[in-house]
């Protein structure tokens, strides 16, 4: 399937994955890279792909209250209330850790719940998640 929808798909796939929907992107830039040569470009798909992800629960956080957060999408309040903390003390800087697994998605909405500008969050985002994908593709190319 990956084949036939190509960088579309990944990017698709890596920006439903930096959401929480819960699956592997990793997993997808593996697939790419055995369906396309251009490490780089494939590289750079998936990267932009979870940014805008990312940049999803950046949004909801921006736009939701807390009671709905914890209500309909079942966002843990005190991993919240740990997160917003420590996004309050780093500030920018803490958007290049929103691919970490489990606390990304965390640390995305409390950005948007501190209301910081979207445009700086968005380019520490994209520098993080492609610093995390380039480790990911050299492994990958070792094998």
């Amino acid at each position: 399937m990956l084949e036939q929808l190509g960088l579309f798909g990944l990017f698709l796939g890596c920006a439903l994955s930096a959401t929480i929907i819960p699956f592997s992107s990793e997993a997808l830039l593996a697939g790419a890279l055995l369906l396309n040569d251009r490490l780089w470009l494939v590289v750079f798909v998936a990267a932009a792909g979870n940014t805008l992800g990312g940049m999803v629960s950046f949004l909801l956080g921006w736009l939701c209250k807390w009671d709905w957060l914890e209500k309909y999408l079942k966002v843990n309040r005190q991993k919240l209330d740990r997160m917003h903390s420590a996004v309050s003390r780093y500030g920018y800087p803490a958007a290049l850790f929103a691919w970490l697994p489990v606390v990304g998605d965390l640390i995305a909405i409390a950005m948007g719940l501190l209301r910081l500008r979207p445009l700086p969050t968005a380019v520490l985002m994209f520098i993080g998640k492609l610093a995390r994908y380039i480790v990911v593709a050299g492994i990958f190319n070792m094998f």
